[in-house]
């Protein structure tokens, strides 16, 4: 059984983090660390914690977003001034990267039960967070993208300590082979390896618990390049 340890606890509700287009730009991506020992944590939320888009944010397949602590000294070396909780992250953790962490893993945390649902996409509030353009094509080339969670039994969690990874399929894509897929252009590739890599982002898209709204995105590509290719 795995363990990984908490290197922090963070929550947030939306509040203007800039202006974009002469307009307010509402974000909860600035999060507080929590110093209480423990906290309530729903179907959708920790408590103490909101989004301001939901039609891009939140929502059942992405209550709880994580970030591996070791990825911030990387960070660093790349020339950012960012510390833990800096990516809008829920959960710090250490123990865990994306290349080990498998869709559909069950975490226990507390008294709550928790899935891997998806890696995350870096949108422009995350440059508005760290004041860096190039956060997000850094954080998409690098692949330290962290991932989300969806609850399968809500509960009272702490806020250090272990969390247990309790369930695990070795067959199932990690984190960071669906991120790959994601935001590989098929288009570009010589096309026998196109052929191989449209197949592998199939079988990825068979993963049951790998989130629709995720996974639309990949079959959208697929569908375009075996449209282009027919025949």
């Amino acid at each position: 059984m795995t363990t990984l340890e908490l290197a922090g606890v963070f929550i947030g509700r939306p509040a203007v983090l800039g202006r974009r287009r002469e307009r307010p730009v509402l974000s909860a991506i600035v999060k507080d660390r929590v110093a209480a020992p423990e906290l309530e944590l729903t179907r959708l939320n920790l408590d103490g914690d909101e989004q301001a888009d939901l039609s891009v944010h939140g929502g059942v397949d992405k209550a709880v977003y994580v970030y591996p602590a070791q990825h911030y000294g990387a960070w660093a070396a790349d020339g950012f001034d960012v510390e833990l909780g800096a990516f809008g992250e829920n959960l710090a953790v250490s123990g865990a990267d994306e290349t080990r962490v498998r869709i559909g893993d069950v975490w226990e945390w507390g008294d709550a039960r928790l899935q891997v649902s998806q890696p995350r996409q870096p949108c422009f509030k995350l440059a508005m967070r760290t004041g860096r353009k190039d956060v997000v094509p850094g954080m998409i080339d690098s692949g330290r993208c962290g991932w989300y969670l969806r609850v399968l039994r809500p509960g009272r969690v702490p806020t250090s300590g272990a969390v247990r990874v309790v369930e695990s399929d070795a067959q199932a894509p990690t984190v960071a082979e669906v991120h790959l897929i994601a935001f590989a252009n098929f288009a570009q590739l010589e096309p026998r390896i196109a052929e191989a890599e449209v197949k592998r982002a199939e079988k990825i898209l068979a993963t049951p618990t790998l989130s629709p709204s995720y996974s639309g995105g990949i079959r959208s590509s697929v569908e375009r390049w075996r449209l282009r290719n027919a025949g």
